[in-house]
């Protein structure tokens, strides 16, 4: 499985940006895709994941009501929805793909078995 984060760049704070991870390979054993984010100097957080085939969603406090998660299985392909944009949201975004959703640890990195290489968000104040 190879994933392929793009969408990033610079957004003034409050506005809005759209992340896209494309992915390819072996797409059958997937079971969940997630973003997590790692901002300079910090440890990778969860954003938020999403069950492949089911949908259903799960958030970090931090971007809920202004995030969102969803994704289109006939393009192989998941989104973030990012609005009301603030600067501490700034951080390189990763997306990750799990094979067995285990949802009391879906907000684990150790959960995931695949990355991709990140795509930079910038908000500026």
């Amino acid at each position: 499985v190879q994933l392929q984060a793009s969408g990033g760049g610079l957004v003034q704070a409050g506005g809005s940006l759209s992340l896209s991870c494309a992915v390819s390979g072996n797409t059958a054993g997937i079971d969940f895709m997630g973003w997590y984010r790692q901002a300079p100097g910090k440890q990778r957080e969860f954003v938020a994941a999403v069950r492949w085939n089911v949908g259903s969603t799960f958030y970090a406090d931090s971007v809920k009501g202004r995030f969102t998660i969803s994704r289109d299985n006939t393009k192989n392909s998941v989104y973030l929805q990012m609005n009301s944009l603030k600067p501490e949201d700034t951080a390189v975004y990763y997306c990750a793909a799990g094979l067995r959703a285990i949802l009391s640890t879906i907000r684990r990195p150790s959960s995931y078995d695949y990355w991709g290489q990140g795509t930079l968000v910038t908000v500026s104040s």
